[in-house]
């Protein structure tokens, strides 16, 4: 069995980025950057041992990252590769097998790439091996030199590289692996005699065939797959290919996406068969979704569950909530955190929900505010209508018993409790508990004045005759 310990260097700024954010911290897909190979290396490769080197920004890091799977050396000054791999040294004493490194700011590349890369590097009993890739502009990245029978010789930094070598166009990725026990010992033996004054990890390569050891080099198939992550520009290439990769797996899994150029979807998102997706959805964080669900357009959903037969209707907005099975929501509805909405329910154009617990079956189908309130089953809710949690001090709640009536305009000012079977009647201001089966009703006694309009125009007349 090949064992395998990871190193993960993930301790530089980034300082192309122009962010004072670590560039490992940078979001892709909801996860940041540095997600995407501590997981090949926990999940997929299953290394005995996880180790991420940090710097910049290390508390953050740490603290995103709280899997106790994962050890963390520091490198507090950036002296280059190879003496980011040293900081980790301690950590590989008596280790006998394969040292396998990664880039924490290289996200694209596939579990299986690095499988088929660490058993060509088993078969051919190699003591180091470099994954890399041909690209179409060599620019930045340490050349390939290969000898006559294609065993890697040396990897050229681009500051070091001759006008020759600088034509190469197969480059280094930064992936390697290596024998633990030549990488413990020649890694005292690199130096920074460079342009950069750093210490490469790849002047490992002549260590080892200074030692008449064998050096190999692997080349991916798609260069996308292995590129580093340096710039703005390289983020959003990176996101749009794990976002179509995300959208092709739930499109293979029966998942209905009008638009896959403009449905944006976090990688942790879940979602059923037969649900369809309309343009310009955005699921975000933790949102699970049933099946034969329908989010229209331009709608936002961020960590919300949702069960089977729901609608979204277009612009609605929906932040930390829960959805139970065949409710209907929006359009231009706004869920905040801590909404429930039972099974049936419905809530319409223009309500906003928030920190509510909506009953099954009942309906609140235009321009009402629901906050802090507690809404039992079959209730009519309104157009207009609103609870006034907020005293301006302290939020408070408004209960709403089973197959209540509100009615237009009507105003609840919280704590108030409305009892089961009761009625509110339009344009009522309730401030004290409603009974059970109540009708509840204020309303200034109307007062028809006559003449009114003719009042007016004197009125009117007069005082265009002083301006006048």
């Amino acid at each position: 069995m090949n064992y395998i310990v990871t190193v993960i260097l993930a301790a530089g700024k980034g300082t192309r980025m122009k962010s004072d954010l670590a560039k490992v911290l940078h979001p892709i897909l909801g996860l940041p950057m540095l997600h995407y190979t501590v997981d090949l290396s926990l999940n997929h490769i299953k290394a005995e041992k996880t180790i991420v080197v940090v710097g910049h920004q290390a508390d953050q890091i740490e603290e995103r990252f709280g899997d106790s799977r994962i050890e963390f050396v520091h490198q507090d000054e950036q002296l280059g590769t190879g003496h980011a791999v040293l900081q980790a040294l301690p950590l590989l004493h008596g280790f006998t097998g394969t040292v396998l490194i990664l880039c924490g700011d290289v996200p694209l590349v596939k579990a299986e790439t690095l499988r088929s890369f660490i058993d060509t590097f088993s078969r051919n009993d190699s003591t180091l091996a470099v994954l890399t890739a041909v690209v179409k502009d060599p620019y930045g990245y340490g050349r390939i030199i290969r000898g006559e029978e294609g065993w890697l010789e040396r990897i050229v930094e681009e500051k070091d590289a001759s006008d020759e070598e600088s034509l190469i166009r197969e480059i280094n990725t930064g992936i390697f692996c290596v024998r633990s026990a030549f990488l413990m010992e020649g890694l005292k033996e690199i130096g920074k005699e460079n342009v950069q004054g750093e210490y490469y990890l790849t002047d490992l390569v002549e260590v080892a065939r200074k030692r008449d050891l064998r050096c190999s080099a692997h080349m991916v198939a798609d260069p996308v797959e292995v590129m580093g992550i340096n710039t703005r520009m390289d983020l959003a290439t990176a996101t749009e290919a794990l976002r179509q990769e995300k959208i092709k797996e739930l499109m293979l899994a029966g998942v209905t996406i009008i638009d896959p150029r403009t449905t944006y979807l976090d990688r942790t998102v879940e979602i059923g068969k037969d649900t369809t997706l309309y343009p310009n959805c955005t699921l975000q964080g933790k949102t699970r979704v049933g099946e034969r669900c329908v989010i229209e357009p331009n709608s936002k959903i961020s960590d919300t569950e949702i069960g089977d037969g729901v609608t979204i209707r277009s612009h609605s907005v929906i932040t930390e909530s829960r959805i139970e099975d065949e409710v209907t929501i929006g359009p231009f509805a706004h869920l905040r955190p801590l909404s429930e909405v039972k099974t049936r329910a419905k809530i319409g154009n223009f309500v906003e929900v928030k920190k509510s617990i909506i009953g099954k079956g009942s309906k609140a189908n235009h321009m009402a505010y629901i906050g802090d309130s507690l809404v039992g089953e079959e209730v009519n809710i309104g157009a207009g209508t609103i609870t006034c949690n907020y005293d301006g001090f302290e939020k408070h709640q408004t209960i709403i018993g089973d197959r209540v009536f509100v009615g237009s305009n009507v105003e609840l000012v919280a704590p108030v409790k409305v009892g089961s079977r009761s009625s509110i009647g339009a344009g009522t201001t309730v401030t004290k508990d409603v009974p059970e089966g109540a009708l509840a009703i204020s309303r200034v006694k109307q007062k028809n004045i006559r003449g009114w309009s003719k009042k007016m125009e004197l009125h009117h007349k007069k005082n265009r005759k002083k301006k006048g």
